[in-house]
């Protein structure tokens, strides 16, 4: 089941160098990386979150660090489609779009939450540091806010995402406070 789910989690990241790379069928390559690498990490990192929602039905508990690792390695891909390609390795440049547009310091905010959270994902720094995981939450209200902003019209199917984030978040609410 592992090695199922690894492919499962690695194999968008093929599709992608394919048409990237390729099949070089893309008008604009570097916003369809975005768009890809943006929907795939929001997808697995909402997903490891809701996995203690239906552990029930389907437990996939033991499966979650490497679903949240590989949402993060899509967030890093994110992250270097923007300092390498978008910005060309220009770290003023990188720094000015940071500051002066508030959805990329958001999007800048999420991934060092997620690095911090990644680092600390292993061994005895999970001991010492893994009741401050609980950060996924502003991670995800951050990136959610970053993907919205980002945006310059929201699509049927994008306010249909944002539907199905609202729904997790409020799951996740009430699963809180029932615990409590």
């Amino acid at each position: 089941m592992k090695v199922f789910i690894f492919i499962l989690l690695i194999l968008p990241s093929f599709i992608l160098g394919y048409q990237v790379f390729i099949a070089q069928d893309l008008l604009d390559p570097i916003k369809y990386i975005y768009t890809v690498t943006g929907a795939i990490a929001m997808v697995l990192l909402f997903f490891s979150i809701t996995i203690s929602l239906i552990r029930k039905k389907v437990n996939l508990i033991s499966y979650r660090k490497m679903i949240g690792l590989f949402g993060f390695y899509y967030v890093f891909l994110h992250f270097l489609n923007f300092v390498i390609l978008d910005m060309e390795v220009d770290f003023t440049k990188v720094i000015k779009e940071t500051l002066e547009k508030p959805f990329i310091y958001l999007g800048m905010i999420s991934f060092l939450l997620l690095l911090f959270m990644t680092v600390t994902s292993f061994g005895k720094l999970f001991k010492l540091y893994f009741k401050y995981h609980k950060v996924i939450y502003i991670v995800l209200i951050l990136s959610t806010i970053h993907f919205v902003m980002a945006q310059k019209v929201l699509s049927i199917s994008q306010m249909g995402y944002l539907l199905i984030i609202i729904i997790i978040g409020l799951f996740k609410f009430k699963q809180r406070v029932r615990l409590n």
